[in-house]
C-alpha cells in the first residue's frame, strides 16, 4: 500500500472514531446539513475533508494535506443502527467514502473506497467476497480504487460482488 492510500486508510479509520462519537455532541439538526457537512437524518457528509473532524481550522486532525479535498461519505441504516444505538451488525451494515482532490487547494488525490461488516470470521465469514481486504477487526474493504497525484490509476481492492449490503 504506499504512503498516499496509508494516509487515507488512517483518516478514514479517525473518520469511525469521529463518526462514533457524533450522537453525543451533535444537537439534532432537523432534515439538513449542519456547518461541517453532516447530515446524519440523511446518513450522510458532504463537504470539505476540513469538516469531517467537526473543527473548521484548515485541516483534517490537525493534518492540512486533505482538509480542501471535497469529502462525500455515507453509511448505512445498518451501520447506523449498530454503531449508534446498539443494534447487533448485520451484513446490511456498510459505509463509503469518496475523497476528490482533484479541487482547487485539494490533495490532487482522488479515491473511493466500500466497506461492509462481515464479523469477526473475516476471510472466514460467509460474507466475506473475494478481491477485498480485512480492516478494524470485523470489516472488509470492498472496494479501494484511486488516481494519485501523477494520475496513476490504481485498485488496491474490488471483490466481486462489489455491491452493498446483503442483497446484491
Amino acid at each position: 500500500m504506499g504512503r498516499p492510500m496509508k494516509k487515507i486508510v488512517a483518516l478514514f479509520g479517525l473518520f469511525l472514531l469521529v463518526v462514533a462519537i457524533i450522537p453525543a455532541i451533535a444537537a439534532d439538526t432537523g432534515n439538513g446539513f449542519d456547518e461541517f457537512g453532516y447530515n446524519y437524518k440523511a446518513r450522510v457528509f458532504v463537504g470539505k475533508a476540513d469538516g469531517v473532524d467537526r473543527v473548521l481550522d484548515g485541516k483534517v486532525w490537525g493534518d492540512p494535506t486533505y482538509a480542501n479535498d471535497w469529502l462525500v461519505m455515507k453509511w448505512s441504516k445498518a451501520w447506523d443502527d449498530a454503531r449508534f444505538h446498539g443494534a447487533p451488525w448485520t451484513p446490511d451494515a456498510w459505509c463509503t467514502n469518496e475523497w476528490n482532490g482533484d479541487v482547487p487547494g485539494g490533495s490532487g488525490e482522488v479515491w473511493h473506497y466500500k466497506i461492509i461488516w462481515v464479523g469477526p470470521e473475516l476471510e472466514n465469514s460467509p460474507y466475506w467476497r473475494e478481491g477485498g481486504y480485512p480492516i478494524w477487526c470485523q470489516f472488509e474493504v470492498i472496494m479501494d480504487h484511486g488516481t494519485t497525484v501523477d494520475g496513476e490509476e490504481i485498485w488496491f481492492a474490488h471483490a466481486l460482488p462489489a455491491g452493498l449490503g446483503s442483497k446484491y
